[in-house]
C-alpha cells in the first residue's frame, strides 16, 4: 500500500507536522510505503486560468513541483493531507498546488461535468488552528480549511476516511490523545 502525506504547514516541527508523523509512522509499522511531500518547500507558480489544461490534460507552464504531487497522488492508494487554518481556509500555497493540478484529478464528460479520476482511492484530513475547541468548529476555523479540502477531494474521487481537527494549539498542542486519533485513522485505510 502506498500512503502520500502532504504536509501543508510551513512548520516543519509543529502539530500538523506531530499529527502526521504519527499517521506515517503508524503507516510504516502496518507495512506501508509511505512518501512525505513538504508543499512550502515546493516552487510551483499560481495558475493562470487559462483553462488549457482541462482540453490537453497537461499544463501549459513549465513542469514544477505540481507536477511531482499530481504524480505522487497517482502512485498512491492513500492520500493523507494536513493543512493548518488560515483565516478559515488552508494556506495558500497548498491551495495554489491544488489548482495546478486540476486536470490529473478531475476529468470532464462531453456536457462538462466533472468525471472524478481517483475512484476508489481513500483520504485522510488533519487541521489545526489556533483558536480554541469548540470554536474553531463554530466560527468555521479549522472546519473551513477540511471543508475546503474534502469538496477537491469529493470532486476527485477520494472517499475521506477520517477529518481530524485541533484547536486552541497555541495553550494546548497536540496531545498523546490526538496523536491516537490520528493512529486509528490511518488504520482505517489499511
Amino acid at each position: 500500500m502506498n500512503v502520500l502525506i502532504l504536509n501543508g504547514s510551513p512548520r516543519r516541527h509543529g502539530n500538523v507536522s506531530a499529527m502526521l508523523d504519527a499517521i506515517r509512522e503508524e503507516a510504516e509499522r502496518n507495512g506501508a510505503s509511505v512518501t512525505t511531500v513538504f508543499v512550502p518547500e515546493l516552487q510551483v507558480k499560481p495558475c493562470t486560468g487559462c483553462m488549457t489544461c482541462r482540453k490537453t490534460r497537461r499544463c501549459v507552464l513549465p513542469e514544477d513541483g505540481a507536477q511531482q504531487v499530481l504524480s505522487a497522488i497517482d502512485r498512491c492508494d492513500v492520500l493523507v493531507v494536513g493543512a493548518p487554518c488560515y483565516w478559515g481556509n488552508m494556506p495558500g500555497q497548498l491551495k495554489i498546488v491544488f489548482d495546478r493540478i486540476v486536470y490529473g484529478l478531475i476529468g470532464e464528460s462531453p456536457r462538462g461535468l466533472p468525471l472524478p479520476l481517483h475512484k476508489g482511492k481513500k483520504a485522510i484530513l488533519v487541521s489545526t488552528c489556533t483558536t480554541a475547541f469548540p470554536f474553531n468548529i463554530l466560527f468555521g476555523q479549522s472546519r473551513g480549511t477540511i471543508n475546503s479540502l474534502r469538496a477537491i477531494l469529493k470532486w476527485t474521487g477520494f472517499k475521506v476516511v477520517s477529518a481530524i481537527e485541533l484547536g486552541g494549539t497555541r495553550q494546548h498542542p497536540a496531545s498523546e490523545k490526538i496523536l491516537n486519533r490520528c493512529r486509528k485513522a490511518i488504520k482505517k485505510c489499511m
